[in-house]
């Protein structure tokens, strides 16, 4: 079976949680995460959870840790910490708790990206990987890879991945 016959399969209506990792981004001012859910929504999937915690290798585990057990979510998007400064430690932080690690993803949005912002591209350290029947992804906090992330990638094929996961 090939993958447009499996896509034929892919679970719908999704729940996903969202966690923006910032050290000053507040709800009002968090327009990636509120474009994350805005796209979600427009894609007929649900927003099962959503929050903002800072920069902080504890509080993202902490909170990972969490949503990983929650049976309720299906799919959790972590957005911002993915960059080369001091303070970006999201993959780090994601990393060991990954099952399954997806090197295609992070290779494929570097590559898109290359498309829309040139060389820069290549300081994204996008991830995603599966856990606990989950898929994960860690994506930059801005808004043009948010919507890169979520239009070319994530709502294309999480329904395809947690088909395959689950079969």
């Amino acid at each position: 079976m090939g993958s447009k016959e499996h896509k034929k399969h892919a679970v719908t209506g999704i729940r996903f949680g969202i966690v923006t990792i910032s050290d000053t981004r507040t709800k009002e001012t968090d327009t990636s995460g509120s474009l994350i859910q805005t796209l979600i929504r427009d894609a007929n999937h649900l927003v099962g959870h959503y929050s903002i915690i800072p920069d902080d290798r504890d509080s993202i585990a902490e909170l990972l840790s969490h949503l990983i057990r929650d049976d309720s979510l299906d799919a959790i998007i972590l957005s911002g910490g993915t960059g080369v400064s001091t303070r970006d430690i999201t993959p780090e932080t994601v990393r060991p708790l990954l099952e399954k690690e997806l090197p295609g993803f992070g290779e494929l949005f570097r590559f898109l990206s290359m498309e829309e912002i040139g060389s820069a591209a290549m300081m994204s350290r996008a991830i995603a990987g599966i856990t606990n029947g989950k898929a994960i992804f860690c994506i930059p906090g801005s808004r043009g890879a948010v919507s890169l992330a979520m239009n070319r990638l994530i709502l294309e094929e999480t329904g395809h991945m947690l088909y395959e996961v689950r079969k």
